[in-house]
């Protein structure tokens, strides 16, 4: 059975959806409760909107064995029950990561588990790390992923077959999602949210979590692509992160200098000793950063990026990216970007203008800076 037939199957009752959320020793905290938050919010979106009365998504945090599941942290997280004891449909599966891997695959069950059930989902999402895990059950082989920005050449030498995008905050591949460090769970949640009931009710979710809708920008602060050039001087790593939050303003050398209170030429050489290139090579790269996300995530004209991203024109931007990525910007949106998802028409009008009104209504926050089933396996007790 196909992916659209399993989603079709397990979507019964399609105003109700079942969040299955794994959870084992060493999960990362943030990875398992940010997606959660995200749709917990959406529940008390749509019912105080009057949009539906009842509860849109459902939680089963799943573990080997019902009971308490040590985090990272130390927290305690209470598991609801066994994946192996039988389960209602579940909607979408997340896959939590953990700061160790070794966590993420401790359990040979959990992966087979993952596997099988992988067909019956509408769809799969791991975060962060738990992109191991897909890539440890084969869900991965073919594929366009990513992961925290730190673990990308390691999922990239251990798993051949995936195709790596270190940069990325979130990517989709048929009914698989990947997403970058930690909290790009929650950008991830909040898209899953959009398809499934609009825009008006993710960007909601997004203002009462103060947090972009759609983050500008690679993933964290430093994505692969620029993690190298980060650095640990608080007032450098400061300029280094308005670069990146303001692409398209005069970054010069002696604008650059000035807002470090130092001469254009003690200032290159600082930043260099610091950093390991200079300010102009950082300006560029930050400046393709800016233009990926934007290729990849809007379908604003090339010329339009070009000046948003602060190149000036789109001349000069295709030369950056022939230069540093050997393709032009429009081979990279070709290749990269995202199918625009047709979000679910399941918000009547009614439900749409409250949930508009209760956009107008909410406070304006100033974003804070970017810092089917088949046999199961006879191996299995499920």
């Amino acid at each position: 059975m196909n992916a659209s037939a399993n989603a079709a199957a397990c979507q019964s009752n399609p105003k109700t959806r079942t969040i299955g959320i794994v959870a084992f020793d060493g999960v990362e905290i943030i990875d398992l409760t940010g997606p959660m938050e995200v749709f917990a919010l959406t529940n008390i979106g749509l019912q105080q909107s009057g949009a539906q009365t009842e509860t849109a998504y459902q939680f089963l945090v799943l573990a080997r064995e019902a009971g308490l599941i040590t985090a990272s942290c130390g927290l305690k997280i209470q598991a609801d029950v066994s994946y192996a004891d039988p389960l209602p449909d579940i909607d979408t599966l997340i896959i939590p990561g953990a700061p160790d891997v070794s966590c993420v695959l401790a359990d040979p069950q959990l992966i087979d588990w993952v596997k099988f059930k992988s067909h019956s989902v509408r769809r799969v999402v791991s975060v962060c790390t738990g992109a191991f895990l897909l890539a440890q059950a084969g869900l991965l082989e073919g594929r366009s992923a990513t992961t925290h920005w730190a673990f990308c050449d390691r999922l990239a030498a251990d798993y051949p077959a995936v195709r790596v995008e270190p940069d990325r905050i979130f990517l989709r591949d048929g009914h698989i999602s990947t997403s970058g460090g930690i909290t790009s769970g929650i950008d991830l949640a909040l898209a899953l949210v959009e398809e499934d009931w609009g825009r008006e009710l993710a960007l909601l979710g997004a203002r009462y979590m103060v947090v972009f809708l759609k983050r500008p920008g690679g993933q964290s602060q430093f994505s692969g692509y620029l993690a190298s050039e980060a650095t640990q001087h608080p007032s450098l790593r400061e300029l280094q992160h308005w670069i990146m939050e303001h692409p398209a303003e005069d970054l010069s050398l002696e604008a650059l200098a000035a807002r470090m209170a130092m001469s254009p030429r003690n200032f290159s050489r600082v930043f260099r000793a610091e950093t390991g290139t200079t300010p102009a090579k950082f300006v560029e790269k930050a400046r393709i950063d800016a233009a990926r996300h934007y290729l990849a995530a809007s379908d604003q004209r090339i010329e339009t990026i070009a000046i948003m991203s602060g190149f000036g024109d789109d001349e000069r931007m295709r030369r950056a990216f022939v230069r540093h990525l050997g393709i032009s910007a429009q081979n990279f949106r070709a290749r990269f970007g995202e199918a625009l998802v047709e979000p679910s028409p399941a918000i009547s009008n009614r439900g749409a203008e409250a949930i508009q009104e209760a956009l107008n209504d909410f406070p304006q926050p100033t974003p804070p800076p970017p810092l089917v089933q088949e046999s199961q396996p006879a191996s299995l007790r499920y």
